[in-house]
């Protein structure tokens, strides 16, 4: 629970492999991380291939089954944090990417206001790829405080540097946050199986709020990104043999093995430093081996007692590494530092608990990440008039004016291709298609009697 000076968020990232979640083992890892801690305020989890592609473009109840085990994961892990009980605030997914949050029940009188909002950035900008954003009004005593959660899915492969960096460019120029009226807010937190998987792509409520050009970078706002971001560790896939210095469990620096020697290539280090992506944004120190991509046999015995090593984990002897992609830390969480004013007393800043890979889960090829932030319980006011505090005041790039129409026509082609995937790439739907060869020949059988008896 806060303190009386930071509001405690614990942010999780997982790709989820287009498979549903086992929620039991889900909660254990996330109480084996924080063991005899206290209950989080507010758990927010940013999810990448939720689903099979059908039912992600779909939505509504289709998803019901995939984002059901991670509110049933979420009830289970609130019993470890001292019996809590966890309230979802929103539920928002664009294709394939989910954000979920959950607040203390304790604290949910505190959410004031809810905005979301959404990007395409896959195939002809539909959510294959993309963003989700929720952005939370939080009570403090001097006002509110704004806290921006983003999570991301970019653009993959070894060679698909420069597409991610686009990526990021599309997010900061098209996620832009409709406000939702604080009443929905909480019929929300009363009703939460109607949130948002049947929530429409472009709320209903977005139309009769006056437009504003409100992106993810703003003067008041803390910002959080958390997702499968994709930077790798090389730009070519590996050689042959390169599978024989893949990283491996030793806890020597000057192991050659070490994963420490490969996180020297991390592109995203570099690409932030060059100032190319995730602008003004700081990551904790990465102290856990790479989270990508592990091979179907390191799924198949994870969640046994040889699990992959982490936090709460027993060692194992081997990372079991697909050979054909380089280790990379494909998932990562970064977040925005206050502004420059409020530290310059030194009693204030973002603190960070731990920040950490848990372990692997037998349905993805990568590992949860997580990290627990102390966030300080005070609204950022906003600056002068003139006041220039880089980032916040002149994002990298500035907000797509035609932002609404374009991911309007993105959720048109994935309704296209959703029911496209559905009939052909799933059981039910190709069972509605032969139901309807079946009945089409009946029909034609019929015809075809009665012309000749005529």
């Amino acid at each position: 629970m806060a303190s009386t000076s930071s509001l405690d968020v614990l942010i999780v990232t997982f790709n989820c492999g287009r498979a549903p979640v086992r929620p039991g083992l889900l909660a254990r890892h996330l109480a084996d991380a924080f063991p005899d801690s206290q209950s989080p305020d507010i758990i927010v989890l940013s999810l990448q291939e939720i689903a099979p592609i059908a039912y992600s473009f779909l939505g509504g109840s289709y998803l019901l089954p995939y984002l059901g085990g991670f509110r049933h994961a979420i009830d289970l892990a609130g019993k470890s944090f001292g019996e809590a009980r966890y309230t979802t605030i929103v539920t928002r997914n664009v294709g394939m990417t989910a954000c979920m949050v959950f607040v203390h029940e304790e604290q949910k009188d505190k959410i004031q206001r809810v905005e979301t909002g959404a990007v395409g950035v896959g195939v002809q900008e539909m959510g294959n790829k993309g963003a989700v954003g929720v952005r939370l009004g939080y009570s403090v005593p001097e006002g509110i405080t704004e806290l921006t959660f983003v999570a991301a899915h970019l653009a993959p492969m070894e060679n698909g540097l420069a597409r991610r960096n686009e990526d990021w460019m599309n997010i900061v120029r098209g996620l832009v946050f409709p406000t939702v009226h604080s009443k929905a807010v909480h019929d929300r937190a009363e009703h939460p199986t109607a949130n948002a998987e049947s929530e429409p792509l472009l709320p209903n409520d977005a139309a009769a709020t006056p437009e504003r050009a409100n992106g993810i970078y703003t003067p008041t706002s803390h910002l959080i990104l958390a997702g499968d971001l994709n930077y790798r560790t090389s730009s070519t896939i590996p050689r042959p043999s390169d599978h024989l210095a893949f990283p491996q469990p030793t806890t020597s620096p000057a192991d050659p093995h070490h994963y420490s020697h490969l996180l020297r290539h991390d592109q995203l280090a570099r690409e932030r430093e060059a100032g190319r992506t995730c602008h003004a944004l700081r990551e904790a120190p990465v102290d856990f081996p790479p989270t990508y991509k592990y091979s179907g046999k390191a799924q198949a015995r994870a969640g046994t007692k040889t699990a992959t090593g982490g936090a709460g984990a027993e060692e194992e002897k081997e990372w079991a590494w697909a050979k054909h992609r380089w280790p990379s830390w494909c998932d990562r969480i970064l977040f925005l530092d206050l502004p420059a004013r409020m530290t310059m007393s030194g009693n204030v800043e973002m603190g960070v608990q731990r920040y950490t890979a848990l372990p692997l889960m037998p349905t993805s090829d990568h590992r949860p990440v997580v990290l627990r932030l102390q966030v300080p319980l005070m609204a950022i006011p906003a600056p002068e008039d003139d006041g220039d505090e880089g980032v916040r005041t002149r994002p990298p790039f500035p907000v797509d004016p035609r932002w609404r129409e374009r991911r309007a026509a993105a959720r048109r082609k994935e309704v296209v291709v959703g029911v496209l995937a559905y009939l052909f790439c799933t059981w039910e739907g190709m069972g509605i298609l032969l139901a309807l060869l079946v009945g089409a020949l009946g029909g034609w059988a019929v015809v075809r009697r009665v012309m000749l008896e005529l």
